[in-house]
């Protein structure tokens, strides 16, 4: 794949970090273009730490407020029970929403959200297992597919949502046999013949089923078990030898107890299929839906070659595409319509606005925020189905899926309650920083600059001078623009005289209104 050694100004960082992050502030654009492409992309792959959901609700009826519930009992009670899980589950929604606000510049949390759509897992029925689900996507986020698939394939909350705890010897269950081929590794292609479907048959499914028998799930909601565990029963595994089709060279999987998955598994990673489907995926998740076939044969192939050439590590492929050529043309630029997370996250990422308040106050705005990205279109932890949210994959609408008559109403109307003062949660009002925004930018006391800021900070491509002229006219009130020098300099005399940081507030909320309704925004 060609690198990229064109000009790295403000246009490129700032296209960089808009598709790697939920967010990024004029000054996290300004540090890029300082650091140069390679600094950056290296900064985006460090690791973070995220802190453990905590106990908010009242209806939790175990572990005290402010501490965390993830390897806490539930209670004996069946209606306490039932409290209590609906209480972690809100906090686990809140502290979701929560990891994408506050994800600093870094990859872990898009990819994160990269491997639920690959998976599609929902709730399980116990907020614990949903929990360690997300940690162990947050541990190889960037980190080894293989191993994640492997460990993913007896993680309690996958053997749970597809069937797998109640896969044995006596009554092999196909769902996750058929999913980790059709989804997860080497794709479904057209079908050849009955049961025949280009990469794999019906025949490595049964299969499947049969080397994946035998795990069971203990612990769910328990009153004495603090964890959710899977555990491998000798007596439930099917022990005789699974002969796979023509497509896997009809290789034999001989009985292995427990890790016999594992060599399964090595098999599926074995096939180019395998490399090139998740490459697509990552293409189509960080570029453009549209696979050409110029992109096919020069940057999907070019991709797969190097996941297989660092023993299917993800880091080295995304740090290739992410720098390449093809990344930074500007055809591709604004080709992603974002998603409802990624929409509403761009609102309050790109001015550092979080909610800080008292721990209920704070959970119960994440929580809404979580909601809010719902009702666009996007629960996180409930994909529609186990193939993830359609806009990903299905041809030929893709991300235009995001957008229809009901969601765009939706989206204007998160717009219009983050850009004023009327959301107050327990007497605190949460609303995005505009001052904040505005005092980080280059040149806050000249009109047209703001401008031209904003537009770096939240449109992928330049847009008319006609519409920058229009969006200058709100921020000045349609006065000359030494107007607006003047407004300013008196509320930076006198920050905190509602007198004067309230015009300015109220200036700047109008034109983040504006500007968040405009088709600009909504891509990427």
């Amino acid at each position: 794949m060609t690198p990229y050694t064109g000009p790295w100004t403000a246009a490129e960082a700032a296209h960089l970090l808009r598709r790697c992050t939920f967010g990024a502030t004029y000054n996290d654009i300004q540090t890029a273009v300082q650091n140069g492409l390679n600094a950056t992309l290296s900064d985006l792959f460090l690791p973070s730490v995220v802190d453990q959901p905590l106990a908010y609700d009242p209806a939790e009826q175990i572990v005290p407020q402010g501490q965390t519930w993830v390897a806490a009992v539930y209670p004996t009670n069946t209606t306490a029970n039932q409290q209590t899980e609906g209480a972690r589950m809100k906090s686990l929604g809140a502290w979701l929403a929560k990891n994408l606000n506050q994800e600093g510049l870094n990859l872990n949390e898009k990819m994160l959200f990269f491997w639920q759509n690959h998976f599609g897992v929902s709730t399980s029925g116990d907020a614990r297992a949903m929990y360690q689900y997300f940690n162990l996507l947050r541990q190889h986020a960037l980190g080894n597919v293989k191993q994640l698939v492997k460990e993913i394939s007896t993680d309690p909350c996958m053997l749970l949502f597809l069937n797998g705890a109640t896969n044995n010897v006596f009554s092999p269950n196909e769902n996750y046999a058929r999913e980790l081929l059709e989804l997860f590794t080497v794709g479904k292609g057209a079908q050849l013949a009955a049961g025949d479907y280009t990469t794999f048959t019906e025949q490595d499914v049964a299969a499947g089923a049969k080397i994946f028998t035998g795990y069971v799930v203990q612990g769910v909601r328990s009153d004495t078990q603090a964890q959710v565990t899977s555990q491998f029963m000798p007596v439930l595994h099917d022990t005789t030898s699974k002969t796979l089709s023509y497509h896997f060279a009809n290789q034999t999987i001989n009985s292995g107890g427990a890790t016999e998955y594992a060599t399964y598994i090595d098999v599926l990673f074995n096939q180019t299929d395998t490399a090139k489907h998740i490459c697509r995926k990552l293409y189509r998740y960080f570029v453009n839906c549209d696979i050409t076939s110029w992109v096919e044969q020069n940057i999907i192939t070019d991709m797969a070659q190097t996941f297989v050439a660092n023993n299917y590590e993800i880091a080295p492929v995304l740090n290739e595409l992410l720098s390449s050529a093809h990344f930074f043309d500007v055809s591709v630029r604004g080709a992603v319509i974002r998603s409802p997370f990624e929409t509403l996250c761009a609102m309050l990422n790109t001015s550092a606005t979080t909610a800080n308040f008292d721990l209920q106050s704070t959970y119960q705005i994440y929580l809404a925020m979580y909601g809010l990205a719902d009702q666009m279109g996007q629960g996180y932890a409930a994909p529609p189905s186990v193939a993830g949210w359609t806009a990903y994959y299905q041809a030929p609408a893709f991300y235009r899926l995001w957008i229809n008559s009901t969601y765009i109403k939706k989206r204007f109307d998160v717009a219009n309650l983050l850009t004023s003062n009327n959301y107050n949660v327990n007497g605190n009002i949460f609303k995005i920083k505009v001052l904040d925004l505005l005092n980080g930018l280059s040149a806050p006391a000249t009109a047209p600059q703001v401008i031209e800021d904003l537009c770096l900070v939240l449109f992928p491509k330049d847009i008319p001078a006609a519409d920058k002229l229009a969006i200058k006219a709100i921020l000045t009130g349609g006065l000359p623009d030494f107007e607006w020098t003047l407004q300013y300099n008196d509320y930076l005399g006198d920050p905190t005289n509602p007198a004067y940081y309230t015009p300015v507030e109220l200036r700047m909320q109008a034109v983040l209104n504006i500007m968040f309704k405009m088709p600009q925004f909504h891509v990427c």
